[in-house]
């Protein structure tokens, strides 16, 4: 796959619509675009993926084909491909259809050099990352009962061809209080418990909570209010309050444990909606984080807060690591330069090879 033809796929993605939950047209494009090119392709619901080889640990490159649905804000048209100075915009275009298309060719390209030696490599372009549900998380329960369980997975992710080791969780709560409705003038008199002033003492309560140990690459575990109902009327005291709290968490200690100590830091009803999405990390010593550093001579290992398909690929060593940048995600006008979905290809067939080399045992000790 030439870097004309990488470009050239990239910008079919973009003019795609892939809103999350819509991916059956883009699905169906990138499953041509691979049969077409002599690869057996593989679907599970609008999941598209494929494996190279026989026989050998199975090194996995994730990527997601869905979008959030346009930003306000947008001065040109989302789903028709921009070029302006090396710069392609698009919705998606960044995010992350820049590390689907750099896979795609990465894939194609150790196709056409024979494989992996000793190794078998997977592309795992998926649908609802966005919103969670039929992509990844399906998928990779699909690929162990088949038998192809990945040994290391690749997520990728725009990060500047950076190498994320490390990636917050997300727990999703919610924090009720309840109170005695009545006259607001005649609340004080009748001793009336106001929820709306309990849910503020629980929130002052939880900035000092004890939210558990730092991490070394993720820093500490954060806990923010982001949402808050109470009340019916100017002059009612309120029965109920609620807060939504968005939790980033970090591995070494279970959400259940911490959920547990955060109970007892408040008065009111803490409800957990989110707590599926965990921590995730990987040891700096791995071959993979070993291999992904020497394809990207001047990559740096860092720590993500961003939530994303790894925590799906938690059992086995992972690292996210993409063409673009997470600041340009989700923004109107987003865009992703040519260069970077250059690199972006190189960096993933060199990361396979140096991984297979490594896993294998040929050339260096794994």
């Amino acid at each position: 796959m030439t870097d004309a033809e990488l470009l050239s796929f990239h910008r079919s993605l973009v003019a795609t619509p892939s809103v999350s939950g819509d991916e059956g047209p883009i699905a169906d494009l990138v499953a041509a675009f691979l049969a077409d090119r002599g690869v057996s392709v593989r679907r599970f619901h609008d999941n598209i993926w494929a494996i190279l080889g026989e026989v050998g640990p199975i090194l996995c490159l994730n990527s997601h084909l869905d979008t959030v649905p346009p930003a306000p804000g947008w001065t040109l048209p989302p789903w028709t491909p921009t070029l302006r100075e090396g710069r392609v915009h698009g919705l998606g275009s960044n995010d992350a259809k820049a590390p689907a298309a750099a896979m795609t060719a990465a894939f194609l390209r150790v196709k056409a050099g024979g494989g992996l030696p000793g190794a078998r490599l997977a592309l795992a372009l998926v649908a609802c990352e966005e919103t969670g549900g039929d992509g990844a998380e399906i998928l990779v329960p699909e690929m162990q009962r088949l038998g192809l369980a990945p040994a290391a997975a690749v997520i990728g992710e725009p990060t500047g061809l950076d190498v994320s080791v490390a990636q917050k969780g997300l727990l999703m709560l919610e924090l009720r209080e309840t109170g005695m409705a009545c006259h607001a003038a005649h609340g004080r008199a009748l001793g009336a418990r106001n929820a709306l002033s309990l849910l503020a003492r629980d929130l002052v309560d939880l900035e000092a909570a004890d939210l558990g140990p730092d991490h070394p690459v993720l820093g500490p575990v954060t806990l923010e209010p982001t949402t808050a109902q109470g009340g019916t009327a100017r002059n009612v005291i309120p029965a109920a309050a609620s807060c939504t709290l968005d939790v980033r968490t970090n591995p070494g200690e279970s959400h259940e444990v911490l959920v547990e100590r955060l109970r007892k830091s408040v008065s009111g009803e803490l409800a957990v909606y989110i707590d599926r999405l965990v921590p995730c990390d990987v040891d700096p010593a791995d071959p993979l984080v070993r291999a992904a550093l020497e394809a990207r001579p001047g990559a740096v290992a860092f720590g993500s807060r961003a939530v994303s398909d790894w925590v799906y690929f938690r059992d086995v060593p992972s690292i996210k690591a993409g063409p673009g940048r997470t600041e340009r995600s989700h923004t109107p006008d987003e865009y992703v330069l040519e260069s970077e979905i250059l690199d972006g290809a190189r960096f993933y067939e060199a990361l396979a090879r140096g991984w297979a080399a490594g896993a294998t045992g040929q050339g260096r000790a794994p």
